[in-house]
């Protein structure tokens, strides 16, 4: 009996350390786990600044993973480089019951570069969590500890971190001196959000944030849920010290402390460039000129290291080299105008082809608002022009989708401003079709093609000029996947980078285009821009829409039928408007056997209530409906 009495103690003393009773899976509630891939039952970060020069970063991440979906929301991981060290990192796998699988410790984390293969040499690093689990429902316990001597930047706390995520607890804590002191600002918070700060401490929680269910079309994330953004009042960046005061202020530190004295060059650069612009006067023209050049004698690479994550590297080794990451080459093309006496900004922005995001014009700090450079060329009389100097074949004071319509940080030896990049709306981003179409009585199609592209359309094409002919060939299939058995016979391309026009000339053929049924063929007439999107239907859709790219398409097709057939039936006509988009097609029968169909299609951006997102879906279901209609023709 005593020895039985031993090994039950010793059971219950073993079950009690490798068990969690609190992360079972059944516990949670119900309103957590619906829409829900994972739920965060713990997410707790402690910062404390104990002065400009330290500041230490506890990480506390419970996540109960629901299904393989949820597996991308770990988030056990933590990036370092040579002035941010990882203390501790460790991490407990629980089943459903909450029994201890597995516990990994710093060595087992798997440690690989923070940044892509085109990065030619970076200091920074990562460790992540890699598991695989046998089962669903698991619960991943994580813990980390980071030492820095940078406290320029405090990551925003995000109480709900993606869609289909739900959260237990959320909490935020800031210990700061008074010499640092901190600024906050509050986006998108509501009565679940609790405040207890107080003289030397930021801290905020959350409890019970349901999972957000992703809809098709919905604005972004950041603007849905709430966020604490978070600054220094006074910070260290890798021996610079400064402060966050204002966007003029900033800008000041910035140009001082890690922009001034970096545009130097060589006598001979110098000469080579100011023959180039030789006899020009109109800064315009110079400007043009100096851009080319880079182009011509540079090559974009990502440089990462200690300070140089802000600050570009000298144009005279940018010279030296011939490359340099968005930093070096902008500085770079900032020094060869200044040879030439034309003026320029060194530009920090939040640069992505799927979010217009701009930095926050109430909370002045730039880190964890910009990720890219960019240079602006300030005119008198006129709007500014804008340069991406990283891209060997971006036309002239084009920025394209990466950098368009978004706030952005100009520094200049004034201080910082923020202003707005250019936009590309609705009708300037405009594809036009021109073709003619030669249709047999087999049924095949040869077909003649004339494209032009402008605006965020140029931006989405100019470059297959540069691919090889089986991936041109491929871009093609795939763009007209609704022709079977299509051969691209011949293809020419002018890139017009003065007017930002881009020109396909294109010679097709497809066999069986059209249906045969006894005496008659039918195709639809839209043979090259059928437009099949139709957004998913919700009954109880919960948040407004955004269309985040305007444009308009104009298709213009000549259709020669066989001789040996009349048309028997043709789709309606149609004008449809809406606030939405417009939408008009049009077709003539001429006296030389040709159908001339006519289309135009106009897509608006903007956000919209959620009341009105049926009327939309309405409207593309119109849209698809007539590109998909059929001609009919009847042997004579």
């Amino acid at each position: 009996m005593r020895l039985y009495f031993f090994i039950s103690c010793l059971c219950l003393c073993f079950s009690s350390i490798a068990q969690k009773p609190e992360y079972q899976s059944l516990l949670l509630d119900k309103s957590l786990t619906a829409n829900a891939n994972a739920v965060v039952r713990v997410d707790k970060k402690v910062v404390e600044i104990s002065s400009i020069h330290e500041m230490i970063i506890k990480n506390t991440r419970v996540v109960t993973i629901l299904n393989k979906k949820g597996n991308n929301h770990v988030g056990a991981e933590e990036w370092y480089d040579g002035n941010r060290k990882i203390k501790k990192i460790s991490a407990i796998i629980y089943d459903s019951f909450g029994t201890e699988i597995e516990k990994i410790r710093g060595k087992d984390f798997i440690d690989v570069s923070a940044v892509d293969g085109g990065t030619l040499y970076s200091d920074s690093r990562m460790k992540y969590l890699s598991y695989t689990p046998s089962e669903y429902p698991y619960t991943v316990e994580f813990e980390s500890e980071i030492v820095t001597s940078n406290t320029v930047h405090i990551p925003s706390w995000y109480f709900i971190s993606d869609f289909n995520v739900s959260i237990e607890k959320s909490e935020i804590s800031i210990i700061y001196d008074k010499s640092v002191g901190i600024l906050t600002k509050e986006d998108n918070f509501n009565e679940k959000i609790k405040n207890y700060s107080k003289d030397g401490l930021i801290k905020y929680t959350a409890e019970n944030l349901r999972a957000i269910k992703y809809e098709s079309l919905t604005p972004d994330f950041i603007s849905l849920v709430p966020v604490l953004k978070i600054a220094p009042k006074n910070f260290n960046y890798e021996g610079y010290t400064g402060s966050t005061g204002s966007w003029k202020e900033i800008g000041k530190w910035m140009y001082s402390n890690l922009l001034v004295d970096r545009t130097e060059l060589s006598e001979i650069t110098k000469n080579s460039v100011r023959r180039l612009i030789n006899g020009i006067v109109d800064p315009i023209e110079k400007s043009k000129k100096i851009y080319q050049y880079v182009q011509d004698n540079t090559r974009y690479i990502s440089v990462q290291e200690g300070v140089g994550g802000i600050q570009p590297i000298s144009a005279a080794e940018v010279d030296r080299v011939k490359y340099g990451d968005c930093k070096g080459l902008t500085n770079y093309t900032k020094a060869l105008l200044d040879v030439v006496g034309v003026k320029s900004n060194y530009t920090r922005v939040y640069a992505s082809p799927r979010r217009q995001k701009g930095m926050d014009r109430d909370f002045p700090t730039f880190l964890g608002q910009s990720n890219h450079v960019i240079l602006q060329i300030p005119l008198e009389n006129d709007e500014p022009i804008w340069l991406e100097c990283t891209s060997q074949v971006q036309p002239f004071g084009f920025l394209g989708d990466f950098t368009d319509n978004r706030d952005v940080f100009v520094v200049s030896p004034e201080g910082g401003e923020i202003v707005k990049t250019p936009a590309y709306k609705n009708e300037q981003n405009i594809q036009k079709i021109s073709a003619i179409c030669n249709l047999d009585n087999q049924g095949s199609i040869s077909i003649n093609v004339d494209m032009k592209a402008k605006g965020i359309q140029y931006d989405n094409r100019f470059h297959i000029e540069n691919l090889s002919n089986d991936k041109i060939v491929n871009w093609y299939k795939s763009t007209w996947s609704n022709i079977n058995n299509l051969k691209i016979i011949s293809s020419n391309f002018e890139n017009n980078r003065d007017d930002v026009v881009f020109n396909e000339k294109l010679v097709l053929k497809a066999t069986n285009y059209a249906s045969k049924s006894g005496n008659r063929i039918l195709f639809a007439p839209n043979i090259l821009n059928k437009n099949e999107y139709v957004p998913k239907r919700y009954r109880n859709r919960m948040f407004p829409f955004e269309i985040t790219r305007g444009f308009l398409d104009e298709d213009d097709f000549k259709i020669k039928i066989p001789e040996e057939y009349e048309v028997e039936s043709l789709p309606d006509d149609k004008n449809i408007e809406t606030e939405f988009g417009r939408y008009q097609i049009s077709i003539e029968k001429t006296d030389d056997n040709y159908l001339n169909y006519k289309r135009s299609l106009l897509i608006k951006k903007g956000i919209y209530p959620k009341e009105q997102y049926g009327s939309y879906r309405s409207f593309r279901k119109d849209v698809a409906r007539n590109d998909a209609a059929q001609i009919v023709l009847l042997k004579k």
